[in-house]
């Protein structure tokens, strides 16, 4: 099932006059998506480029990620408006990327309660000025800090939420994609929301730790889920195969750099030459592949 509602602009900036809008399709019973796109963000899609979107129970709705932008919120919120008359009772962000929780005001009210993982705040408290500071010449986007928006819940290991006839297991990973990667797990239709630990397409961005990302990745691949959501690129309906083109990058880059550190190389050089191989695979490869080098490289030259 698709809704699309129309978009309406007017004169000035796009951003700023947008009728509320947004594209959803129900990837399995209840489970609502929006694709975002493989672009960096910028001006012109303000943010908007990650996969975000709701699961819908019997007497609520949980959102999973709002958006890139405060109006990307209130659009997804207006998409969750037609497709039930159920309430938001949960709003649950999966890392602290801006794609994912820049949203998040559109959801604020009363009997709302937003979930993450337990690492989630400090990371919000530590990047929050920062993010605020650069969102308009970056995006195009006026912040403020009730933007940024904490859990009410955090999540140390495990949590289940209900949401009527429905129950959520939420996970909090170790370092990972991030310090603060949480995935979704809907049992009902053996769907899991994985989000940023799972990049199709668009090339993995390590913003926690390599070993880390590829030890979740080895316990998450024993278990053959029917649908996965990623963070980014299509939906997924033949796990754990789709999953294995972004195994094999980080683990290039570990053994790489593993042997050039043995080998007594430097940094500089790292950057220069590992996982050049796998450029033409990878869409952003050019604007994100030197930062997952450099990140992997600080990692492993202390391992021993």
């Amino acid at each position: 099932m698709r809704f699309l509602f129309a978009l309406i602009l007017s004169a000035g900036s796009a951003y700023a006059t947008a009728a509320q809008v947004l594209s959803v399709t129900e990837v399995a019973p209840g489970i609502y998506t929006h694709r975002g796109v493989h672009e960096l963000p910028d001006t012109k899609n303000h943010g908007a480029i990650a996969n975000i979107g709701f699961i819908v129970g019997e007497h609520c709705v949980a959102v999973i990620d709002t958006g890139g932008n405060p109006q990307q919120g209130e659009s997804l919120k207006l998409a969750i408006k037609h497709a039930t008359s159920k309430p938001v009772c949960y709003v649950i962000n999966t890392h602290v990327h801006p794609d994912h929780i820049y949203g998040n005001k559109a959801f604020k009210e009363a009997g709302v309660k937003f979930v993450g993982h337990e690492k989630l705040a400090r990371a919000m408290a530590t990047r929050g000025a920062y993010y605020i500071d650069k969102a308009a010449d970056q995006l195009d986007v006026k912040l403020t800090a009730d933007d940024i928006i904490p859990p009410d819940i955090a999540v140390k290991d495990h949590l289940d939420i209900d949401l009527g006839g429905r129950t959520l297991k939420l996970t909090a990973h170790s370092a990972a994609h991030t310090d603060n990667d949480l995935t979704v797990y809907d049992e009902q239709t053996d769907t899991l929301w994985i989000s940023d630990l799972l990049f199709i397409e668009h090339l993995p961005v390590i913003d926690g730790s390599l070993k880390g990302w590829l030890a979740e990745l080895e316990i998450l691949e024993s278990h053959p889920y029917k649908t996965v959501i990623p963070g980014h690129g299509p939906i997924v309906k033949d796990w754990p195969k789709s999953m294995q083109p972004e195994k094999d990058y980080l683990e290039m880059l570990l053994t790489e750099i593993r042997a050039m550190i043995k080998q007594g190389k430097y940094l500089e050089e790292a950057v220069e030459t590992v996982g050049y191989s796998a450029k033409g695979q990878w869409q952003l490869f050019d604007q994100f592949h030197r930062k997952n080098v450099t990140t992997a490289f600080a990692e492993l030259e202390w391992e021993n």
